[in-house]
């Protein structure tokens, strides 16, 4: 049994078996890892009833908290969303291997055959607030990238990732993979993040995924290297040029479709050429489905709106409330962006092609639309089978992290006998 009122002891106990089981992950074969996965999806589906249940202790846990309605919604399961659970894992175990890949490969003068190819970065550590499928979607994502993983899930999702992790672990038994290659931290004790956060001779790298203040601790705190996945401050330009039907159906998806996630829109910029005719319609028809728009002068006129204010400008809601604001032109809206957005997600609607072009030339947010909902903004909608969370920062990885993300590269030089002159 481990001593859970010894935090520094856990993790180091955790930190040493994660590399030690990275080493093995780190030269698994693909077949094992696949094998592994499959099972794992086989596993959440058998134990879905359970999984509900442990998701019951984590809802009320959650009311008794005083969590928000878009922040119960983050948090809650039924067969519906468990289903997608399994769908996710079974994505990734049909992805390719990204281990071992080859980038590229060149012959130098001196006769030696140069490779650069893909290599786990080693352990990965996962904090995380209250969403139960990234235990699943971060376990096999480091698993497939050949990482062993830390995962430090929210306290409002203890017992459901406590359950989605049993079956993740019955999918490396039936492999033959190290169980302590996907490890769950088994304490709600806040000091384990702290530890997680300073373990340099064990993680290599910290990805940590929630709101702003998760993510702020874990800058100022974290002595390993960091995947910043900043808060979702989401921006939908509206040119002149949008077609009304096209933007209608962007934007009430990209609001409403579920508010508590990190792509969907908080702000409408929206062209003052079209304010009164495109921009009226969007705005009653985002009040008709029960949002909350604090719009600036003269859109602030509309029936229903409320004023907005300095503090609306660059504030995620994950909630039924919107930002918006006229403006003159689209370099004014690109400037409203660099000074309020997350370089997260920002999207155009327009059908100018050299408005378009413009957009995603002058912005360089991770994640940039054009005409789609920012809802997609998920590595599963990219086709990575599901992500990690979305890096707004521009080292190493970017946008949203899926298997090949996690991993690094090394060079393999090849010569017979070659020396150098």
């Amino acid at each position: 049994m481990k001593d859970l009122d010894n935090i520094p002891a856990l993790m180091a106990d955790i930190g040493a078996r994660a590399k030690s089981a990275s080493a093995v992950l780190g030269c698994a074969s693909a077949t094992a890892k696949t094998n592994a996965l499959l099972a794992a999806a086989d596993a959440v589906w058998e134990r879905r009833a359970d999984i509900i249940a442990a998701n019951a202790l984590d809802l009320d846990f959650g009311r008794e908290k005083g969590l928000s309605p878009a922040m119960m919604d983050r948090l809650s399961l039924d067969e519906v969303r468990i289903q997608g659970i399994v769908d996710g894992l079974r994505a990734v175990a049909r992805q390719d291997d990204p281990v071992g890949e080859v980038l590229s490969e060149w012959d130098m003068p001196s006769g030696l055959n140069i490779q650069r190819v893909r290599t786990p970065l080693g352990v990965i550590g996962v904090i995380y607030e209250s969403r139960p499928n990234v235990t699943a979607d971060a376990g096999a994502l480091c698993l497939k990238s050949g990482n062993a993983v830390i995962l430090r899930g929210g306290s409002e999702s203890f017992h459901s990732s406590g359950l989605i992790h049993e079956c993740l672990i019955a999918g490396l038994k039936s492999a033959g993979l190290p169980e302590d290659a996907i490890q769950l931290v088994p304490t709600r004790d806040r000091a384990a993040v702290s530890e997680l956060l300073s373990m340099t001779d064990f993680v290599d790298v910290i990805v940590p995924r929630g709101g702003k203040g998760l993510v702020g601790l874990v800058q100022r705190e974290a002595r390993v290297p960091v995947f910043a996945h900043l808060e979702g401050i989401v921006h939908i330009y509206i040119d002149k040029s949008a077609d009304l039907q096209k933007t209608l159906d962007v934007v009430l998806n990209a609001k409403t479709r579920r508010t508590g996630i990190c792509g969907a829109v908080e702000c409408l910029l929206i062209h003052s050429d079209i304010a009164e005719t495109t921009g009226r319609a969007v705005i009653e028809a985002l009040i008709a489905l029960g949002t909350r728009v604090h719009a600036a002068p003269p859109l602030s006129d509309i029936p229903g709106t409320v004023q907005a204010t300095e503090n609306d400008w660059g504030r995620e809601y994950l909630d039924m409330d919107i930002a918006v604001k006229a403006v003159e032109n689209i370099d004014e809206a690109i400037a409203h962006i660099r000074t309020y957005g997350s370089n997260h997600t920002d999207c155009i609607l327009a059908e100018d092609p050299d408005a378009a072009a413009r957009f995603f030339e002058r912005l360089d947010s991770a994640i940039l639309m054009h005409n789609a909902s920012t809802q997609f903004a998920d590595g599963g909608e990219f086709g990575m089978g599901a992500e990690i969370g979305i890096a707004t920062g521009k080292m190493h990885a970017r946008g949203p992290v899926g298997a090949a993300q996690l991993t690094s590269f090394k060079y393999l030089v090849r010569g017979n006998g070659t020396v150098r002159g």
